[in-house]
């Protein structure tokens, strides 16, 4: 059954109505953090498509204070967990601990049992903590001793990595990257960004707080519109042979064959319309345009397109990767 004109425009009255508030969000973000425009968007679609974020970057850039800032927004629950090498699963997801009075074991409840967590430096803590969290993610539970617990909704992690100090750290293989939606890389604010950044942190006074102006409930009800938002069938095809392409890409005339030795999943299929159903949301749009899909699909692709050694030699990136097949495959 066809989506007619009319359904779309009551779409775009739900879209209009309920991204507002995403609106006063980001305002009352921007009295903390100057600048990092892609960042706090793309948190916010990560947020709307329920989908995990990776964000590398520098140490200073405001990775932390963004979650925090987000979370302190919708007046929901905040974890923030520094892993360290010598974390344990436990330390994440909570244990069992025995009363001695009756001779009985009582769950102890980990950080993970929260609305937004930070996974502060998750390159930093070893394989077991790494998948456990993993674990949390991919299935929204967590099972202590012999009962399984449902996390709370909205649930979304938030993990930062730092890319110049890779001693002592356990990089995420390639099959857990893949749980990602998204992997943001943020960069170095601009000389202008920094003089405002001075003028507004050089204090010894704790920095602005954040007022809520959302709550969790208003997320939820937001995902139920962007789950409404109209995709054309030559969109959903486009989103497809995006994906096809990091696998094969000869079928494109793409040359770039040699650059790539793993394609992403069929998750980044689905990550990509997901996630241009965000970007039409927060654009107050109830369509969405092959624009939507080109925003997200560097975020999307570059964590799992994996570049070969030739590329490597050859100083090509994922990135490079993925810029070619956005610059070659035909937009309907």
């Amino acid at each position: 059954m066809g989506v007619t004109q009319l359904d779309v425009k009551q779409i775009a009255a739900e879209v209009q109505a309920k991204s507002e508030p995403f609106q006063r969000l980001l305002n009352e973000m921007h009295r903390v953090i100057v600048g990092q425009e892609d960042l706090l968007h793309k948190m916010f679609v990560g947020l709307l498509a329920n989908g995990h974020i990776l964000i590398e970057g520098v140490p200073g850039l405001a990775k932390t204070t963004a979650v925090s800032c987000l979370a302190a927004g919708i007046d929901t629950g905040f974890q923030r967990i520094q892993f360290t090498p010598d974390l344990l699963p436990a330390d994440l997801i909570g244990t069992l601990i025995y009363r001695q009075s009756d001779g009985e074991f009582t769950v102890k409840k980990g950080p993970i049992f929260s609305n937004i967590i930070l996974a502060d430096e998750i390159n930093r803590a070893p394989a077991k903590v790494q998948s456990a969290l993993l674990e949390a993610m991919q299935e929204r539970q967590v099972t202590i001793g012999t009962t399984t617990f449902r996390l709370d909704d909205p649930f979304l992690v938030l993990a930062t990595q730092n890319p110049i100090e890779q001693e002592g750290t356990y990089p995420l293989p390639e099959a857990q990257m893949d749980r990602f939606m998204l992997k943001l890389i943020v960069k170095y604010p601009s000389r202008a960004q920094e003089r405002q950044i001075l003028d507004r942190m050089s204090s010894t006074r704790p920095v602005v707080t954040i007022n809520p102006v959302m709550r969790p409930q208003d997320v939820l009800e937001a995902r139920k519109v962007v789950d409404e938002i109209y995709v054309d069938d030559k969109l959903k095809d486009y989103a497809v042979d995006l994906v096809q392409a990091t696998r094969e890409p000869g079928a494109f005339n793409l040359a770039i064959g040699d650059w790539i030795r793993y394609g992403a999943s069929p998750r980044a299929t689905i990550y990509l319309t997901l996630g241009a159903k965000a970007v039409a949301f927060l654009a107050g749009r109830g369509y969405v345009t092959p624009q939507d899909i080109k925003d997200v699909a560097t975020d999307v692709l570059r964590h799992r397109v994996i570049v070969t050694y030739e590329a490597e030699a050859e100083e090509k990136t994922s990135e490079d990767v993925v810029r070619a097949i956005l610059d070659n495959v035909p937009v309907p």
